[in-house]
């Protein structure tokens, strides 16, 4: 076995590899660009080398630099991690001459399933299923046509050096074909510099299953069962599990044989996916090979969930030369499990990535289930940022249980303790997912989020009544819990901001802004403590609440919940069990003292730009007034007066940069 090994790679699979390594007593070594000069996976490993700029060409992609840094650490192998160069096969080959062991294929396997026509011309050879079609050479585009009439409509065209959704087109009758030939010939040239493509039939109703499989240097390979990952947004993953729903004794059987027969074809050491396309009719589910990810793939904390495996474990052994740990019939599927990516991305925005840092980032609690029963693997901590150079994943949540409904039930629990703030992500749009007719009945394929769309984008599952009851709470339990620390012996009550007064009700105003809406609340005090809320003049409600550890136990009438709530400037991040709200929140009584002290002042809430200004010097305006509007963290945020007055001066221009805490524009009373 090796004493010590390089990791290629960053973020959540370097730590994952990382603290395999250190189980097994292997000594690791990490690689960093200048973005990651503190990051999560140099701090996982017992070493750490920099290897160059923070975009990937500039670092994690510059193959001698990481060859150079495995050299004069002593390392004796390398782990390439997913992405990357893991599938570069002059990467290999370079490891194989530096005497350096490379975890993974050999690099005629990864070259060998690195073209999609080539591999399939290979699987046909050895018997794999594969979709009708043609992957032939002769690219004559008269010839695709016939090929494409042959086939029968629809028909897929796909580059094949393609990946990612680039150069893929669906043509449903012959006098489209010419056109969408000529447009994924010119995408496939500009994304990969080659315009060749194969030609197959259109699946209806596609899922999409892969076969894990595991080869070692003796000429064994075995398969550790199957993994569904058909709810995909633009060709990319959201959510997997293991086993696949609906999956039958003797369909394992027969895709797990064919995905051997795949491997066994090109001499596959290590860890490997084969993907299939699934076909799904009143007669039952077809399976054809679609491609080989020569790697380990992003889900394989799936299969390690339903094997009790660890795949890297298994991974470094067979790379030492070891056997592989187990043959076919020792294999066991034990219950379901569920991985979902927590990506930087805003779902209503047609999933634009988005970039921040990460200001509050809170994980389910392992005590919430039975040990064993969540894992979250990341390669980031709490005020580390979401940089624009990597991909926009910030972990992985991984639940299990006795069923698939135990198992959804687990996932959007862990959801729901997963609080991130600081930028957009898609923690909501995952739990609407699950809740969706669709997902939630195991009815699955390809077009899911599409299908559901309108259960899945631009939902409100928490009320902003409720949340703005949570956010007057949580005010007044931030302030009960500074007075209670600042708090000597007696304290004047008149100093004191519980409402208190000599005669009379003590009323307190809130403005908020939901989605560019001002909205107003009035806090009534009443006798002995009570307290009241009324929303947009409507009737006061009653208002009670209890802290529980760092959330609060709301009722606000006859509705009660668990909230927590975070404050990034003036903006408020409602998390309750059903959902989660954002809110733009300014407190007068909170910022009166304030006011006294800045004379009129506004000041951003957060690093941005100015995106525009809704008034002019001289203006006069009113409290809850729309000012301006800033862009942070791909989001916009509205700026509002705290009071009526007049616009003395604008600070900025339209297109300005601006840092937390500069003054936008003056107010007089």
């Amino acid at each position: 076995m090796f004493q010590k090994i390089l990791i290629a790679n960053r973020g959540e699979i370097a730590c994952r590899v990382a603290a395999t390594a250190r189980r097994m007593g292997i000594r690791t070594v990490a690689v960093y660009s200048d973005a990651d000069a503190n990051a999560k996976h140099t701090q996982s490993c017992d070493e750490a080398v920099h290897i160059g700029g923070s975009s990937p060409k500039d670092s994690y992609l510059r193959w001698e630099r990481i060859l150079e840094a495995a050299k004069a650490t002593g390392a004796q192998a390398i782990h390439p991690g997913y992405g990357f160069l893991s599938e570069n096969e002059a990467f290999a080959q370079a490891c194989a001459q530096a005497g350096l062991v490379f975890i993974g294929p050999p690099a005629s396997a990864i070259q060998a399933m690195g073209l999609k026509a080539e591999s399939k011309q290979l699987m046909e050879k050895a018997g794999v299923p594969l979709v009708p079609g043609y992957h032939g050479k002769d690219q004559d585009p008269a010839l695709l046509q016939r090929e494409a009439d042959r086939i029968g409509y629809p028909v897929l065209i796909k580059a094949s050096a393609g990946g990612g959704g680039k150069g893929m087109r669906i043509v449903t009758q012959a006098s489209a074909f010419a056109p969408s030939l000529a447009s994924c010939q010119r995408e496939a040239r500009n994304s990969f510099g080659d315009d060749a493509v194969l030609i197959e039939k259109y699946v209806q109703r596609p899922r999409h299953i892969e076969i894990q499989v595991f080869g070692d240097t003796q000429g064994d390979c075995v398969y550790l069962f199957e993994r569904d990952c058909s709810v995909q947004r633009r060709h990319q993953k959201v959510l997997e599990e293991a086993p696949a729903p609906g999956m039958t004794e003797d369909l394992r059987a027969r895709m797990g044989a064919a995905a051997v027969a795949a491997a066994k074809a090109v001499g596959y050491v290590g860890a490997g996916t084969v993907e299939f396309i699934v076909e799904q009719s009143e007669r039952g589910m077809d399976f054809f090979f679609m491609e080989m990810n020569t790697r380990l793939q992003v889900e394989h904390p799936v299969t390690e969930a339903i094997t009790g495996l660890d795949l890297v474990e298994w991974q470094l052994r067979v790379a030492s030369g070891e056997p592989l740990p187990l043959k076919q019939a020792d294999l066991r599927i034990q219950g379901h499990a569920i991985e979902a990516r927590l990506c930087a991305e805003n779902p209503d925005n047609q999933f634009l990535p988005a970039t921040g840092r990460l200001n509050v980032y809170r994980k389910p609690q392992a005590s919430a289930f039975a040990p064993g029963n969540v894992r979250i693997d990341d390669g980031v901590r709490e005020g580390d940022a979401i940089s624009p150079y990597y991909d926009s994943m910030v972990a992985k949540l991984i639940v299990q249980g006795e069923t698939r409904e135990q198992a959804l039930a687990r996932l959007d629990a862990a959801l729901a303790q997963t609080h991130i703030v600081g930028l957009a992500t898609n923690v909501q749009f995952l739990r609407h997912v699950l809740r969706s007719p669709s997902f939630a009945q195991a009815q699955l394929d390809t077009a899911l989020i599409e299908r559901e769309k309108e259960v899945l984008f631009h939902q409100r599952p928490v009320s902003r009544e409720l949340a703005i009851a949570a956010v007057v709470a949580h005010t007044l339990a931030q302030e009960q819990t500074m007075a209670q620390a600042s708090a000597s012996g007696w304290v004047d009550p008149f100093s004191q901001r519980d409402g208190w007064q000599s005669h009379g009700l003590q009323r307190r105003h809130w403005l908020f802004d939901d989605a560019g809406e001002s909205l107003t609340a009035t806090l009534t005090y009443g006798a002995a403590g009570a307290l009241s809320l009324a929303l947009q003049g409507q009737p006061e409600t009653a208002l009670q609440w209890q802290r529980m550890g760092d959330s609060l136990q709301l009722q606000w009438g006859t509705e009660r919940c668990v909230a927590s709530v975070y404050l990034q400037g003036e903006v408020a991040h409602v998390f309750t069990p059903q959902g989660a709200a954002r809110l733009g929140v300014v407190d007068a009584l909170a910022h009166a003292g304030e006011a006294a002290h800045e004379a009129g002042r506004l000041t951003a809430p957060m690093p941005g730009k100015i995106v525009s200004f809704a008034v002019k010097a001289g203006d006069a305006v009113k409290a809850g007034q729309a000012l301006a509007v800033m862009e942070a963290m791909k989001m916009e945020h509205t700026i509002q007066a705290p009071a009526d007055g007049k616009v003395a001066e604008l600070l900025f221009a339209p297109g300005d940069q601006v840092t937390e805490g500069a003054e936008l524009l003056r107010l007089e009373a």
